[in-house]
């Protein structure tokens, strides 16, 4: 089969203050799809093109890099919700749709949650990719360390000694088995060239920040279950909730709680915490299912 067509073009966003030039992917033909990425320290846009690549035969799909985040250098950006927030919100006003899906993975699934029910009748089904709402720290250590995790992200954040730490821990094996521990489910897909792309992405002029800020929770859309799951109360499209076979036990159980409320459908999909790149073939069936 033919590969749909694939461009890519920069937007310039006004986000906080500040002209966020932000790179977006276009691939296929067809009612738009708004397809974003996850954040973490190896997430970019370049995660959503092999579902894309499926997906675009019957629909075009665009896919943003997150500002603090993605395969180029990082604007210097206050890294908080509010500003996700109006990132998304920037983006609407500058690709306003209507969509026909949109798509988010990992922590962007409630930004995109939120972003709906800010701009009512935009999206008319939303698929959530094995969502989360909770950095890695305080989903293995607990809230109560906050004042903790605040201190860890100074540090990563000061001048040269913040930087010598941040290589150390997104060095290659330490990338290797990040992604055999919980981000791939069959360690055999965690190849050389894989562990290559993802470590270029982490070494992106900037990207400290960012994965400082998602590590400690600084990027975390709500403080409690409670609140994640209050995001889905009230007027909003109908709502898939892929739901990987192998997600690491307490994200896991996050998404099940939220599948527990009734307000969402589950559909049980292969893989651990970013199924839609491991598993693009069998996310985009799913999707199709939902569309």
């Amino acid at each position: 089969m033919v590969e749909p067509a694939h461009a890519t073009r920069t937007l310039s966003l006004d986000v906080a203050g500040r002209r966020v030039p932000t790179p977006c992917d276009v691939v296929g033909h067809g009612p738009e799809a708004l397809l974003l990425p996850a954040l973490s320290s190896i997430s970019a846009r370049a995660e959503m093109r092999a579902l894309a690549k499926d997906l675009g035969h019957e629909f075009r799909c665009l896919i943003p890099d997150w500002p603090g985040f993605g395969d180029q250098p990082r604007a210097r950006l206050p890294l908080r919700p509010d500003t996700f927030h109006a990132f998304l919100d920037a983006l609407l006003a500058a690709l306003p749709g209507p969509y026909a899906l949109g798509i988010a993975a990992g922590h962007a699934a409630p930004y995109l949650v939120a972003a709906a029910r800010r701009h009512p009748d935009r999206f008319r089904r939303l698929i959530l990719v094995a969502p989360t709402w909770r950095g890695p720290l305080p989903t293995v250590m607990g809230p109560e360390r906050r004042g903790l995790f605040r201190s860890l992200r100074r540090l990563v954040e000061t001048p040269f000694l913040g930087d010598v730490l941040y290589r150390i821990n997104i060095s290659p094996p330490v990338i290797r088995r990040m992604m055999r521990a919980h981000v791939y489910a069959d360690p055999a897909h965690v190849t050389p060239g894989v562990i290559a792309d993802k470590h270029a992405i982490t070494r992106q002029p900037g990207g400290r920040f960012g994965t400082a800020a998602f590590v400690t929770g600084a990027l975390d859309p709500v403080e409690t279950r409670e609140d994640f799951l209050a995001l889905f109360e009230g007027r909003l499209p109908p709502v898939r909730v892929l739901r990987p076979e192998r997600a690491p036990r307490r994200s896991g159980a996050e998404m099940d709680a939220l599948v527990a409320t009734g307000r969402v459908v589950k559909v049980t999909v292969p893989g651990a915490l970013s199924p839609h790149e491991e598993y693009a073939g069998e996310v985009a069936a799913a999707i199709r299912a939902a569309a």
